[in-house]
């Protein structure tokens, strides 16, 4: 069996320039990176109007079986070009963390992938090396403000804007800097965050421009005074040069599936610890160009999809015509308690119990109104019994449950999700949002734990309730919420699996990111630095003598 990378290799892949050409975009608006990817220039495009139908992609909480999200997102934007939809797939563009870490990328896989894999996963067109840049720029230049005089009274014991790397290491979750001597800076405690947890990233992917990017920048909060006020970029009068750096950052990038179905990729936050959303900019150029843009939004519809919702549609100005839940037997039988040793024998009793992860996310996206369909991704191991009960189980929710093998066939094998999702598109639906802008943000969360995950609690922590007191005093308090959570629950326990009931969620500390407009709140034991694990992927991948082919890259 060939591997992802060596059915990519193997591929017939188009000029960009073609797919561009093709797209309907002209000479101009095409920046090439190389001869297959290319920057997008859209500033004249940016008032034309969204014709096109938006799809969003999901799925139930993600487990160590996998679900292959992206995978069906491509394969059903390659089903829909071959229905004769001109198709545009919008996606994030993969971290390094993962890819070296244990996660994989974000291409998708099989025969439903996203090509060049090799360059997109690694480093693409540098957008977040820019990124790592412009953050670690800022935080210099935090530094160096109070070594030079601390004019802003700057309190060290109060600073927001932690140091990122685009590389999972745990080692640098807390650390010392300033050590050294009196010329070597203020002694304060710090720490590193994983790249797509910058407000930065979170910034880029919500700006309309480069005028909306910088004033988003200017209004990032990096600390406190010592007389506890709230420090802005603005104060510092460093946005100008962080624009600069992400003044090419800021563009999104044309890439092509296997089918040569065009996507553009833009962005990465991830749905645990941010909005888990390409950019606006991409998603609105899928739209502006194709009678269908196929999205997705990060993790389970409980993170990636509810952030898509309550946080990405507002900016975007238009909500989905369809929600697709990405489901698998596999992921399910683990959801009802079945050990992932033994995910290939057929286990109807632990099936049936773990499809109560699927109803929930099917509740929550019919909370807003919204056509849902659920695509089975489908294993060799699947049995028809199996997948039966799935489509006998989602009627009572009066979704069918369609199986996919997108993998082994590309588009091909996502016909008939294809058919329903034009079918749903051509349905007339209009989003119900879960909250009101001006509600609280206690408000905010607690509709979010309760009509989104299930649960009917929440708790703050003393310095949470104290957090809540300071944002009401600015009046951030009626900012949207990012959830961080971990994704492996409809809880803030990652080991409980399935769909938990009654359970309290933890609140343990609320972060203002008023440049991307939203506050984080921080729940369980939620980590925005990920560790490797004992077997990272960085051990297989390599480099053959000929310079230019790469192996064990999936």
């Amino acid at each position: 069996m060939l591997s992802d990378i060596e059915i990519a290799q193997a591929a017939k892949i188009a000029p960009i320039n073609e797919i561009a050409t093709n797209l309907g975009l002209a000479p101009q608006e095409i920046e090439p990176y190389g001869h297959y990817m290319a920057k997008l220039d859209l500033k004249n495009r940016k008032n034309d109007p969204m014709t096109g139908k938006l799809v969003l992609v999901t799925s139930i909480n993600p487990t160590p079986a996998g679900e292959g999200k992206s995978t069906v997102t491509v394969g059903l934007g390659d089903a829909l070009t071959q229905a004769g939809k001109k198709t545009v797939i919008a996606l994030r563009e993969p971290s390094l963390g993962p890819v070296m870490g244990m996660k994989g990328g974000a291409t998708g896989g099989g025969f439903s992938q996203v090509i060049p894999m090799d360059k997109i996963n690694l480093h693409f067109t540098g957008d977040f090396h820019a990124l790592t840049t412009a953050h670690n720029t800022l935080a210099a230049l935090i530094d160096n403000h109070m070594y030079q005089g601390n004019t802003l009274r700057l309190d060290p014991r109060r600073i927001l804007w932690k140091r990122v790397l685009d590389i999972n290491d745990r080692a640098l979750r807390h650390t010392t800097i300033g050590l050294g001597g009196p010329t070597s800076g203020i002694v304060r405690e710090d720490g590193f965050d994983i790249t797509v947890a910058s407000e930065l990233m979170a910034i880029l992917t919500l700006a309309t421009d480069l005028p909306d990017l910088k004033h988003r920048i200017e209004a990032i909060v990096v600390g406190y005074t010592y007389d506890k006020e709230p420090v802005t970029v603005a104060q510092l009068d460093v946005a100008g040069a962080l624009t600069v750096l992400l003044k090419d950052a800021i563009k999104p990038n044309l890439v092509q599936t296997l089918a040569q179905t065009p996507v553009i990729m833009h962005g990465g936050p991830f749905a645990n610890i941010a909005q888990g959303t390409n950019s606006v900019q991409a998603t609105k150029a899928a739209l502006q160009l194709g009678e269908i843009a196929v999205t997705e939004g990060g993790f389970g519809a409980d993170l990636g999809a509810e952030k898509f919702l309550d946080i990405k549609v507002p900016k975007l100005g238009k909500a989905p015509s369809a929600v697709v839940i990405v489901a698998t037997v596999r992921a399910l039988k683990m959801h009802g308690g079945q050990a992932k040793s033994d995910l290939t024998t057929p286990n109807i009793a632990a099936l049936t119990t773990g499809l109560a992860n699927l109803g929930r996310h099917i509740q929550s996206m019919q909370r807003y109104d919204l056509p849902v369909v659920v695509a089975i991704n489908e294993f060799s191991s699947d049995t028809p019994a199996e997948l039966a009960l799935i489509a006998n189980y989602t009627q009572q929710f009066d979704v069918k449950a369609i199986p996919t093998d997108v993998w082994a066939k590309g588009g091909a094998g996502a016909n008939a999700l294809a058919a329903e999702v034009i079918k749903l598109t051509e349905k007339a639906s209009q989003l119900r949002p879960l909250y009101a802008s001006e509600d609280a943000l206690t408000t905010k969360i607690e509709k979010i734990v309760t009509e989104i995950y299930g649960g009917s609690k929440v708790e703050y922590s003393p310095k949470a309730l104290r957090e809540l007191k300071t944002f009401a005093k600015y009046g951030w308090d009626k900012l949207p919420v990012v959830m961080a959570k971990t994704q492996y629950s409809l809880s803030d326990d990652a080991q409980a699996l399935g769909a938990p009931r009654d359970f309290t969620i933890h609140i343990k500390t609320l972060v203002p990111k008023l440049g991307a407009g939203f506050i984080v709140a921080l729940t369980g034991n939620i980590l925005t630095m990920p560790g490797l694990p004992a077997d990272p992927a960085a051990n297989h991948i390599d480099l053959l003598p000929d310079g230019e082919t790469i192996t064990g890259l999936f």
